[in-house]
């Protein structure tokens, strides 16, 4: 089999070098804007990106492409380090205006084509959910909040914020593949 037909976390984990760095190239631009944004200083985010693509290393046997994608993946790495490293440094994740929930990371990837194609696929679908959703992903997401914090600030119970969160999930999953569909012709094949 084609190595461009199987994910890139999969070939990581079979031990593949050139998959290493494919990965560090596709995800790059992600994990270092995620830990720009968390952190406030550059040395703080380039510790941090080396540390979360030590995480994936070490957790790319547990990629399963039908959970979800290799982004989504790597993005939620990438958030549980951040948020232990916060933690750890007694700070909260840094936060912006919650008034367009997700639409800035698109335009800060850079590093990557595909990448920042991901990244607006992902923007342009999150602005097609509902508002509660929106803002419900943006805080946990992006801003690293637990489903208790995010209930506490937006006054929302637990489970609606549980069920926000799993169902504004689903919904960009789905159009994401839709759209992927759409500009690769849609083969079946």
């Amino acid at each position: 089999m084609d190595a461009a037909e199987n994910p890139v976390l999969e070939r990581v984990a079979a031990g593949d070098q050139l998959a290493v760095k494919e990965c560090m190239d596709r995800f790059g631009g992600l994990v270092w804007t995620l830990a720009r944004r968390a952190l406030w200083s550059p040395q703080d985010a380039e510790d941090a990106t080396q540390d979360i693509f030590l995480e994936v290393w070490r957790s790319a046997h547990r990629y399963d492409p039908k959970k979800g994608s290799e982004t989504v993946f790597v993005a939620t790495i990438a958030r549980r380090r951040l948020i232990d490293r916060l933690r750890k440094q007694g700070r909260q994740p840094y936060t912006d205006s919650v008034d367009e929930p997700g639409l800035h990371l698109a335009g800060e990837v850079g590093h990557s084509q595909e990448v920042s194609t991901e990244a607006e696929l992902a923007a342009r679908a999150l602005k097609t959910l509902k508002p509660a959703q929106q803002q419900v992903l943006e805080l946990g997401l992006l801003r690293g909040m637990s489903h208790s914090e995010i209930a506490e600030q937006t006054g929302m119970p637990l489970g609606t914020v549980k069920t926000q969160m799993r169902r504004g999930l689903i919904k960009i999953r789905e159009k994401m593949e839709v759209s992927k569909d759409s500009d690769s012709g849609g083969s079946d094949t």
